[in-house]
């Protein structure tokens, strides 16, 4: 009996060490970012860049910074092990989907995403960002070479304005971003996708000018022109500022008064009004 219930110890802590070192490997594997299944190494190639997995404090600033909240929808392109697409769910609230070229990657971050219990609102799937459809993003993240970003730039400025944007360590050439995120380990870059408002647009109701216009250029989000009031000569706008689809800008009136403005751009229409008047001084315009 002694020699049977011997033998029963010597199973049980056999079978307790194996499970303890299993446990230990799978863990060491998950920490790598990898699993019993597919390890991927840092600095591997892939179809148009290498693998290096975004620090933790970065990834925390970039979400931060895109002000991301349970009814945002993230991509995240580029997606490797699905590290950003995760902490957006996780940490967040918010629905994600990474797109990842490498199969066995995609698969993996699907995997980490039902480890981390966000499989519900986390997906990643494999797919080429050049192809796939990410248009009805409200954030966007990225980690790709200047080259890649300069190849997607047009697409993402064709997103609907408001997007944010952010990027690992790069930025999008001569597309300044609107914030700069510095950490301990890496630099991010932000950017609010700016409606498009360039050309020349018919004004209906300010100051009750029959005729007035807009003459507006614009560079991504900088944003300069002139105003016509009547048969006035056109004057230069004053402080355009532009943000996702609000436009505003300052000018002189026909008494020489300062006016603010502040316009919603929506396509080929603006809804805009005048600011700090009493009475009601809403107006509207038409693109040409």
């Amino acid at each position: 009996m002694k020699i049977k219930r011997s033998l029963q110890v010597l199973a049980l802590s056999m079978m307790t060490s194996f499970s303890v070192a299993s446990f230990s490997q799978s863990a060491i594997a998950q920490t790598k970012g990898g699993d019993q299944i597919y390890q991927p190494q840092v600095g591997q190639a892939g179809k148009d860049v290498v693998w290096v997995p975004t620090g933790d404090e970065l990834v925390t600033k970039m979400l931060q910074t895109a002000k991301v909240t349970k009814d945002d929808l993230v991509y995240d392109l580029g997606a490797g092990d699905g590290k950003i697409a995760i902490a957006a769910g996780r940490e967040f609230g918010a629905r994600a989907m990474g797109i990842e070229y490498n199969p066995e990657m995609a698969a993996l971050a699907q995997r980490n995403a039902e480890r981390a219990g966000v499989a519900d609102r986390v997906k990643i799937i494999r797919g080429d960002i050049f192809k796939e459809d990410f248009s009805k993003a409200t954030v966007i993240t990225m980690y790709l070479l200047p080259d890649l970003n300069l190849k997607l730039r047009p697409t993402l400025l064709k997103l609907k304005p408001g997007t944010r944007l952010v990027t690992n360590s790069f930025t999008m050439g001569d597309w300044e971003p609107d914030q700069v995120i510095n950490t301990s380990g890496n630099t991010g870059y932000f950017w609010v996708v700016p409606a498009q408002v360039e050309g020349r647009w018919v004004l209906n109701g300010l100051e009750g000018h029959s005729v007035a216009s807009l003459d507006l250029k614009q560079r991504y989000q900088r944003v300069g022109g002139t105003i016509t009031l009547g048969n006035n000569q056109p004057q230069a706008l004053l402080g355009v500022e532009l943000s996702a689809d609000e436009l505003r800008f300052r000018y002189l009136d026909s008494s020489n008064q300062l006016q603010n403005v502040k316009a919603t751009i929506k396509g080929n229409s603006m809804d805009a009004e005048l600011i700090g008047t009493y009475s009601n001084n809403r107006f509207a315009g038409k693109r040409q």
